[in-house]
């Protein structure tokens, strides 16, 4: 039967994970209430509380992602604001950019911009339809101008988990950077930067890490220089006209998001009590499940690897001859379930898996659905699908 019309269920995390821990809430709650204070401004103890919740935060990032420095990691707005700082902060005139087919409207578009005005070149590298990257043609197309090698960790339309370490192991073979996007993969992957082989490496915290929007960061290895795309207060060298050279400052301009910073420290609290394992293989086995029903429905194509532990729990699919946005609207105003449809702000992804320009509908389940969500999505999806096709 359909739900109440205030029922609702949120099957859309790989946009933002919704519901958060609790302390997460309290955390940024408590900031705003209790705390206050600018860190980085005055000597005063609430500027101090702030201070120390900051560092607190930043020395968790740092180890959750295996950097041996916490002052390598720099907090952001989210993976979108990292990627442009990583971006404009590395590029130069005459630099050459290779990046894969399965990235984001936040590589793209700066990209786009910087070529616009002539300062770069870029060589797409093409994937599967199930979205892995062709490493022979990656190969190939490096040359004496490369400086950077950009990819998803995992991709938001298809859920691939991307082969990283080989595509580190080519970019430094020839001297080139790897900048990885890790928004969908931070807190739902365990994985350790410095094993990965990364050289930078972008996160969001309101997805995976179960923190507040607002709040993501850059991981930038020791020895690497990104230029500051925002300059200005930092609360150190306030004599000089000249933003701080050292880091984390160099990176960080302004007032922080501490509440969303505190939050997030809670959120990647949380993931290290429950733990990496345990999290991945719950979620593994709702995409598990989701992909057996949705196999079984007559009418529904589903895209990406056909083995559910290569890829995350987002599931994108089609239903046969039938809008994904009419399809998503009958779901929600039936059965309460909410989902994304569309391009997902990664139009060229689309285009590998030959979805282009439709889209799909995705189904996105978090670590907080049971697999009793999963069945009731999957009935009312098989029931949609017999009324729209009859």
């Amino acid at each position: 039967m359909p739900p109440d019309k205030n029922y609702n269920l949120y099957f859309d995390n790989a946009a933002t994970s919704w519901p958060k821990p609790e302390p997460v809430y309290t955390a940024a709650e408590k900031y705003l209430r209790s705390t206050g204070g600018s860190p980085g401004r005055s000597s005063h103890s609430r500027a101090l509380r702030a201070d120390r919740l900051v560092y607190e935060a930043r020395e968790r990032v740092s180890s959750f992602l295996g950097a041996e420095n916490p002052g390598q990691i720099v907090f952001t707005l989210n993976a979108t604001d990292a990627l442009n700082m990583a971006i404009k902060g590395l590029l130069q005139q005459g630099d050459h950019v290779i990046l894969t087919t399965m990235e984001h409207n936040s590589v793209l578009r700066p990209l786009g911009s910087l070529k616009r005005k002539g300062i770069i070149n870029t060589t797409v590298v093409p994937a599967s339809t199930d979205g892995y990257p062709d490493l022979d043609y990656l190969q190939n197309s490096l040359t004496s101008t490369t400086r950077l090698v950009i990819c998803s960790h995992a991709s938001n339309v298809l859920g691939t988990i991307m082969p990283v370490k080989s595509m580190a192991e080519i970019a430094h073979r020839h001297n080139c950077l790897l900048l990885v996007d890790a928004a969908q993969s931070a807190g739902c992957l365990h994985f350790n930067v410095k094993e990965l082989g990364v050289d930078l490496l972008a996160f969001t915290g309101h997805k995976g890490l179960l923190g507040p929007p607002g709040s993501g960061g850059l991981y930038v290895r020791e020895g690497i220089k990104v230029d500051p795309w925002r300059e200005g207060g930092t609360g150190s060298q306030s004599e000089k006209d000249e933003h701080p050279s050292e880091m984390p400052e160099r990176l960080e301009a302004g007032t922080m998001n501490v509440p969303g910073i505190a939050g997030l420290n809670e959120g990647i609290k949380f993931l290290q009590s429950e733990g990496m394992e345990q999290i991945r293989a719950h979620e593994l086995s709702l995409a598990t499940r989701l992909l057996d029903g949705l196999n079984k429905i007559p009418g529904i194509t589903i895209y990406g690897p056909s083995r559910p532990e290569d890829r995350l729990a987002n599931v994108s699919f089609n239903l046969k001859n039938f809008d994904a946005g009419e399809l998503a609207f009958a779901l929600e105003e039936n059965f309460g379930i909410q989902s994304r449809t569309g391009l997902h702000c990664a139009p060229l992804a689309h285009k590998s898996a030959g979805t282009f320009p439709h889209g799909t509908i995705r189904l996105s389940p978090g670590y907080f659905h049971r697999e009793e969500e999963v069945d009731y999505v999957l009935e009312c999806l098989e029931q949609t699908a017999r009324h729209l096709v009859n």
